[in-house]
């Protein structure tokens, strides 16, 4: 009797086996992120005209346009932060509608230009706070967690600065520990908007640097915007270009490999019908 009932046990381990990774082969062939005919208006004002866009699973993906372009209105709606008038946004597949804050914020990491947090924070704890959405209620600290925690000072330069509090660092630590904080646990896609865009140049490069690092160490799938048309080209291994609510441009592979920033203006004055004349857009050529 005692065989029976154990075989009937193993029996049901195996069959919650069989289902668990049948729903992850279900998944396995979606892309990371996929945007599916998005609209959106403020008012009468159409903003974004049916975008659609599919992020390749372990690509970085880097995005750009003038102001007034649909780009930021496009990442607060892939972060949750606005609700489509017309179509859906999915991750590997998922409606992210459908997922609540919580399991959102598990899957998806965001850096933003300016990343608010309470003045008397401390470095070590904003950056432990990364940790939170994977946690239990009440649950402390594990080893991993520590383990965590002082590779991310380490790598950030902060160590000696752990007690100290995080209005006292200077914008490029800030925005470092920021990105380190938003990726203690691998997300399944980090979603940057500008996060470099407030920095001088030699500060941009070291948070860009560190950026490229923890992507390509951890294998993590990355969409970001920006205005930097050299960022746009020498990072990741895409770049789209919006105009108007819409993506007008979509180069990969040995064609982007190969472009410079002044191709890239012609690829855009060819797909738009008109030269750009976006001053922040064109005094990062510069940079």
């Amino acid at each position: 009797m005692q065989s029976k009932e154990k075989n009937m046990d193993l029996t049901s381990t195996e069959n919650e086996a069989a289902k668990k990774a049948k729903k992850a082969d279900k998944w396995a062939d979606k892309p990371a992120m996929e945007v599916r005919d998005l609209h959106f208006a403020y008012g009468k004002n159409k903003v974004l005209k049916g975008v659609s866009l599919k992020i390749e699973e372990g690509k970085i993906t880097t995005i750009m346009g003038a102001n007034g372009c649909g780009k930021s209105t496009l990442f607060s709606l892939m972060t949750k932060n606005l609700y489509p008038g017309k179509g859906n946004i999915f991750l590997k597949g998922k409606n992210i509608q459908n997922l609540n804050l919580k399991e959102f914020a598990r899957k998806v990491a965001i850096v933003q230009q300016y990343n608010s947090a309470s003045d008397d924070i401390t470095v070590e704890n904003l950056v432990a706070f990364g940790r939170t959405p994977h946690k239990k209620m009440m649950q402390g600290d594990s080893a991993e967690d520590e383990r965590m925690i002082e590779w991310a000072l380490e790598v950030t330069n902060l160590m000696e600065y752990r007690d100290r509090e995080v209005s006292r660092l200077s914008g490029g630590q800030r925005q470092a520990l920021t990105l380190l904080m938003a990726t203690m646990v691998t997300p399944k896609i980090l979603l940057l908007d500008e996060h470099t865009a407030a920095l001088d140049p030699a500060t941009a490069k070291k948070v860009l640097d560190l950026t490229r690092q923890i992507v390509a160490e951890r294998k993590i799938t990355c969409l970001m915007v920006t205005h930097n048309m050299h960022q746009a080209l020498e990072l990741g291994n895409r770049t789209l270009m919006m105009d108007s609510g819409n993506i007008i441009l979509d180069v990969s592979g040995e064609k982007r490999a190969g472009m410079t920033v002044e191709d890239l203006l012609e690829q855009f004055a060819v797909c738009a019908g008109k030269r750009l004349d976006n001053d922040r857009i064109l005094f990062s050529q510069a940079e």
